[in-house]
């Protein structure tokens, strides 16, 4: 369904999914003056503690959804693994904002694969895995070190298992097949890991932010910096690629977009790692250093308003507060230039994301 009227002020939200994620979008919502309701099967969603408007119902019940939906102007996700029917059955009576398409290339990493390689951007080299007879076939092919992944359901190194070499094949394919599709990718020796949030709105403006450089612990992300550590020509260039996908998916709505940076003589090139259709954990420090956040301009881009600015006003780091660091919350707020935000997580487990600081430090002249 497609509507490209501006919504009003007092306009219904739905989310989909109650982390987090969800809970800021709600917040940004409500200072644009609108209101949302949140769809999450788990009772205790943080999300809920910002907005009385919920509905706790599984992603499969067909009747709850379209309750929800028929209950708002229009709906958008926290997270890209919202069942692909779900999003159909959603778009059907309200707009969806990213549409379905963006979930059915992003769920799979072979499809994502395939969508990069036909929009001509450059990714690390991969082959599907269906036996170990292919999984071996494809290590001669693509060379050790590589990561064997499941094509789905995979984040925060979850669902892959790194090849060191070829004999490390039988048991990391015993680990992860399971009947699950997998995919062989390449182990790329990068110089840094950084990240474009784009925005683009549904009627093709787009805009997008400073990249950030990032830096994973137990492959989670703990750290965005800005500015990266590139060079101006690599900042353009991922910006570029960054806004190119968006246009490709025709999305609606905050991406962010991972890159490798690799070294290649003088200036390094950029392959794609992957793309999140959704505000991204690398964007938060937009809260703190920029006119417009990731999601005002994700709320603006989903209710039909112009898109915010994306200016820069200070450098910035955001760290995330993972598991029991969010206990030390209180003394570090009392740094100057530190910017708290908690989730409002009722235990904090090991791995889990409990909250981050945006740490904001003037710009060098």
């Amino acid at each position: 369904m497609t509507d490209l009227r501006p919504l009003s002020p007092g306009s219904r939200i739905g989310i989909l999914g109650g982390g987090q994620l969800g809970r800021m979008l709600s917040l940004a919502a409500s200072r644009l003056g609108m209101r949302t309701h949140i769809y999450c099967p788990d009772p205790d969603s943080p999300a809920f503690e910002v907005t009385p408007h919920k509905t706790v119902a599984s992603y499969d019940d067909a009747q709850a959804l379209r309750a929800f939906a028929e209950a708002v102007d229009v709906v958008t996700y926290e997270f890209e693994n919202v069942p692909l029917a779900a999003a159909r059955l959603i778009a059907e009576i309200v707009p969806l904002r990213p549409g379905p398409r963006a979930l059915e290339v992003s769920q799979d990493r072979l499809v994502e694969k395939a969508f990069l390689s036909e929009s001509g951007i450059a990714i690390a080299p991969y082959s599907p895995v269906t036996s170990l007879a292919e999984l071996e076939a494809a290590i001669a092919r693509i060379g050790a070190p590589s990561v064997l992944k499941t094509t789905r359901l995979g984040y925060d190194g979850k669902g892959q298992r790194m090849l060191r070499s070829p004999e490390d094949a039988a048991h990391a394919f015993a680990e992860l097949e399971a009947g699950a599709p997998l995919v062989l990718e390449a182990f790329i020796p990068f110089e840094k890991e950084i990240s474009v949030i784009v925005v683009r709105a549904a009627n093709g403006d787009i805009v997008s932010y400073d990249p950030s450089e990032n830096v994973h612990r137990d492959h989670i992300l703990k750290t965005s910096t800005l500015p990266a550590s590139i060079s101006p020509a690599a900042g353009s260039t991922a910006k570029a690629i960054a806004e190119r996908i968006a246009q490709a998916l025709d999305y609606v709505g905050t991406m962010g977009v991972e890159f490798f940076v690799v070294a290649d003589g003088d200036e390094p090139h950029l392959l794609v790692n992957e793309i999140a259709p959704r505000v991204h954990n690398s964007g938060h420090w937009t809260q703190a250093v920029c006119v417009t956040d990731q999601f005002e301009n994700h709320i603006r881009a989903v209710v039909g308003w112009p898109l915010g600015d994306t200016t820069r006003l200070a450098d910035v780091t955001m760290e995330n507060l993972i598991g029991d660091e969010i206990f030390a919350t209180a003394d570090r707020s009392a740094t100057p230039g530190v910017q708290p935000h908690i989730y409002g997580k009722s235990e904090a487990r090991a791995g889990r994301k409990m909250g981050h600081l945006n740490i904001v430090h003037p710009i060098k002249r």
